[in-house]
């Protein structure tokens, strides 16, 4: 079973099925799918950068959980915006379920980080959103597929991740 992690942009974290890229590539919706390893070369962290325009907010979850598990400082982390899938990759490369041991891996990093580095996060997470909203027009509500009861791969398994 190839377990990932979904983070959704709304704050959610849940636990779904992907076999291939292409199952990922569905996940963020088809725009350009790009990859972050952490540190360790344990944990994947796919996303789209080029997102819809409801979907442009960063994704303060999934930044969080790759600011703990990367040499990222909270200054230098990258925002990551949209819908993140974090997975894994076997010994070829090819995408790979999380372990049991690895979901307990990543729970335990997430709780490494400082309230110094919340802060800053925060803070630039704020001073993002306040330059998106300030620079542009309101987004219009998005008619694209990429609501969570139409996506078949996340439809497979909706249990939440809750650290």
């Amino acid at each position: 079973m190839n377990t990932v992690l979904y983070f959704s942009v709304n704050g959610a974290i849940y636990e779904t099925r992907a076999y291939t890229t292409a199952d990922i590539d569905q996940l963020v919706h088809d725009h350009g799918l790009q990859s972050l390893t952490s540190a360790d070369r344990q944990f994947d962290f796919w996303f789209s950068p080029s997102s819809h325009g409801c979907q442009r907010l960063a994704n303060r979850r999934a930044t969080e959980l790759l600011l703990a598990t990367t040499t990222f400082s909270a200054k230098t982390v990258p925002l990551l915006r949209g819908c993140v899938v974090v997975a894994t990759h076997d010994t070829d490369g090819e995408l790979d379920g999380l372990s049991w041991q690895q979901l307990d891996l990543l729970v335990r990093r997430n709780r490494t980080l400082t309230k110094r580095d919340e802060r800053v996060l925060n803070r630039r997470i704020n001073r993002d959103d306040r330059r998106r909203q300030d620079g542009q027009a309101p987004a219009a509500p998005c008619a694209g597929p990429h609501n969570a009861t139409n996506s078949r791969v996340r439809a497979t398994s909706r249990r939440a991740w809750v650290d």
